[in-house]
């Protein structure tokens, strides 16, 4: 069974969305089914997310002029940002998810499901306001968020930029047609199928040339989380190489310390039998008063030698062995990166041509030579099925 996914723009009504007012196409007994996920004044959520940056920017300036009164306002009546944004997300359509049908009761829960990933997988969209509708024909979700970055250096260090916001998450514009709006929309998607596959619903694509666009830029999407992960493991290998290094420079600096005091031993007066103080000292004095203590001592520090030496040539050669799997492991994750590296501009290329081709030939056009390369697969595995039966 498949349904189709709807994600569009939507026009940001949050009282139409929270339901402080309703229209005609309302069914206000219905609306109890709703689900309000969150609804926070817009207003103070700018001063939960800009105030301190505001304040930062403004002592920086030495014109009033230049100073920002109310960073909402400015945004509001500027051209180049919203002040928020709002996608709307549905399964199916009225004759096939209707509301009150129980296909709409399994896209409610689809819906639902799919919302609570949505912030940790856009950490710089802060949702303000959410709601699921079941009072209107078919079941849908609003979100209206609030793109953001940090460590800005231009104007507020953290500002308003939905291009931005999406770039931080990964999404990198390639023209007109691909634009990292349209990236995040189609991964978006592509999480929302992901929900309806677990619960038994395929994602039925309006068009063979969507279908084939979502395959490729889900597959860049998955190799460059490997890649991400490969990295992070690469960079925690280096550390645990660079520790052994350090080990082994710190045994080989014992190891040479022990050999000089071999040599002071052998040589240094400090720790040679004197002569005699006298020569009327006696044997037994001289034995008992000089000689005795001297190799008490040397004797001591003999088998505290010994023992740390032989604790370091142990330690040497474990820690030589584990430098030896590191060195080995560094290198295949080196292999593994080079190799999802490669693959993922491949992934990009043929994403690009894909796109091209596109605009070449229109998509209706792409999508009848796509069905015709289709077609001799399809005769050979009716063959095959004829063939067993």
């Amino acid at each position: 069974m498949g349904k189709t996914i709807s994600g569009r723009i939507g026009g940001g009504s949050t009282g139409h969305n929270s339901r402080e007012y309703s229209t005609n196409n309302v069914d206000q007994s219905r609306t109890h089914l709703n689900i309000d996920y969150c609804n926070e004044p817009i207003k103070e959520v700018y001063h939960k997310l800009f105030d301190d940056a505001l304040e930062r920017y403004n002592a920086k300036q030495t014109r009033d002029d230049r100073k920002i009164a109310d960073y909402y306002e400015k945004i509001s009546s500027g051209k180049q940002e919203k002040p928020f944004y709002e996608i709307i997300m549905q399964i199916g359509n009225m004759d096939d998810t209707g509301a009150t049908t129980v296909s709409g009761e399994q896209a409610k829960v689809i819906l639902d499901e799919y919302f609570q990933g949505f912030r940790e997988r856009n950490p710089n969209l802060y949702v303000f306001s959410a709601h699921l509708h079941m009072d209107e024909a078919t079941p849908h979700l609003h979100i209206d968020f609030i793109p953001y970055i940090t460590g800005s250096t231009r104007g507020l260090d953290t500002r308003v930029s939905l291009k931005k916001a999406l770039a931080a998450q990964g999404f990198e514009g390639e023209g007109r047609s691909n634009t990292e709006w349209n990236q995040w929309m189609a991964s978006e998607k592509i999480a929302l199928s992901q929900a309806m596959k677990r619960h038994g619903i395929e994602w039925e694509h309006k068009g063979t040339h969507e279908e084939h666009l979502s395959i490729i830029e889900y597959k860049k999407k998955e190799r460059t989380e490997e890649l991400e992960a490969v990295n992070a493991e690469l960079a925690e290998k280096k550390v645990d190489l660079r520790i052994a290094a350090d080990r082994i420079n710190n045994l080989k600096t014992a190891e040479t310390a022990y050999k000089d005091l071999k040599e002071k031993l052998a040589y240094d007066p400090e720790y040679l039998l004197p002569e005699p103080s006298s020569p009327l000292m006696l044997a037994r004095t001289y034995k008992e008063e000089v000689a005795r203590p001297l190799v008490k001592k040397l004797k001591s520090i003999i088998k505290s030698l010994f023992v740390q030496y032989h604790k370091v040539r142990d330690n040497l050669i474990r820690v030589t062995g584990e430098r030896d799997k590191l060195l080995q492991e560094n290198n295949r994750l080196s292999d593994e990166n080079g190799s999802l590296t490669r693959e993922n501009a491949i992934l990009k290329e043929q994403n690009k041509g894909f796109r091209r081709l596109q605009k070449y030939f229109g998509p209706q056009k792409l999508e009848e030579m796509l069905n015709q390369t289709k077609a001799p697969r399809q005769r050979e595995h009716q063959e095959k099925q004829a063939n067993i039966a």
